[in-house]
């Protein structure tokens, strides 16, 4: 079996008990983005750290104003 496993999810709507299930959960990690603002227990989660998109955002406007391309913010 895997030694652990993280996952990740772009918008973490955490409703109701979502939380206190990740934390009690064999997940490493649950990272998320706040592209939606996360909740004051998602926030105080050591097992859901949270990646700002603010600086995709900003890389992404700076390159539409330079009329430059934006997909290739989005290559993996």
């Amino acid at each position: 079996g895997a030694a652990s496993v993280t996952a990740y999810l772009t918008h973490g709507v955490l409703s109701g008990s979502a939380v206190e299930r990740v934390n009690g959960s064999a997940l490493k990690e649950l990272v998320i983005t706040d592209t939606i603002l996360p909740t004051e227990a998602a926030q105080a989660s050591s097992k859901i750290p949270i990646l700002s998109i603010a600086p995709l955002i900003g890389h992404a406007l700076r390159r539409i104003a330079d009329e430059r391309p934006v997909p290739p913010l989005l290559a993996v």
